[in-house]
């Protein structure tokens, strides 16, 4: 049976994936058609219910329960760390930005901004065209996810938040960037599939030499040692499982966007079985 899997053209995806990618593992039948795209892409997709299984923001979920469930695997979790707003370096300190230039008002980048500062204005742009925008001026901040949090001062670009910094010091908890959803429709083998799944991300932190290699194809500019740590930054035991912890990191982001006006209607999240 053919699976459409889409995610972001993006290292650690990548990584995440190798094992699929590459036939390393045993995939009991199924046979996975990789789709990438951008995630606001993935996000806006998934509201219309178009793939199988599908990386998205958590943000979007809410919008895109009615068709599809949350797997525990293949999350993105920021520990500590997360999306960046940044300015120019000549920015003056204590400024604040007429507009901070974002990459999706359905990311998760953009609902924790939003908490941050709710007051902020925001254009949307797509997420590889905000450094060079606030590096040449057009816009004075711009809010960063993948592998911008490693590059953005070789771009003369400096940081004011780390919003996974942010809301660990707010919670407690971990920030929830990403997950894997599976379309309802394939709700009675939903726990087979995020098996699946499960074991080539096992197999990629087994391997992370062989699954680095086919990373880095898809780095968009980093050097090795850099795609190295933007992988270990997003592939790690969160991605294995996100356990208690990360569900309650997932409920209590939602929440807090509900509660603030920032999501439509109150979270009702459902996760696969296993």
């Amino acid at each position: 049976m053919e699976l459409t899997l889409a995610h972001s053209p993006d290292a650690d995806d990548a990584f995440m994936f190798s094992a699929l990618a590459l036939g390393k593992i045993a995939t009991e039948g199924y046979r996975f058609t990789h789709v990438l795209q951008d995630i606001e892409s993935l996000n806006r997709a998934a509201c219309e219910g178009v793939y199988d299984v599908s990386a998205i923001s958590f943000h979007a979920y809410p919008y895109v329960a009615e068709n599809y469930l949350l797997l525990p695997c293949g999350a993105s979790v920021g520990d500590g760390y997360g999306p960046l707003v940044v300015v120019r370096e000549d920015f003056p300190e204590g400024k604040e930005p007429a507009v901070v230039a974002v990459p999706g008002k359905l990311t998760t980048a953009y609902l924790t901004l939003k908490l941050w500062r709710p007051a902020w204005e925001t254009v949307t742009m797509p997420f590889d065209a905000i450094s060079p925008a606030v590096a040449f001026g057009a816009v004075e901040a711009g809010l960063l996810i993948h592998e911008g949090q490693l590059t953005y001062a070789r771009e003369g670009l400096k940081k004011i938040v780390d919003l996974g910094a942010w809301w660990q010091e707010e919670t407690g908890l971990p920030l929830p960037l990403g997950g894997n959803v599976i379309h309802r429709r394939h709700a009675a083998r939903a726990a087979l599939i995020n098996g699946i799944l499960r074991e080539a991300i096992a197999w990629a932190l087994a391997h992370r030499e062989e699954a680095l290699a086919h990373a880095l194809t898809f780095a968009r500019g980093l050097k090795q040692n850099e795609a190295d740590r933007f992988v270990g930054m997003y592939v790690n035991k969160w991605t294995l499982d996100l356990g208690e912890v990360g569900r309650r990191a997932v409920a209590e982001l939602l929440d807090r966007g509900y509660r603030a006006g920032l999501i439509e209607a109150p979270p009702q999240l459902t996760w696969v079985k296993e």
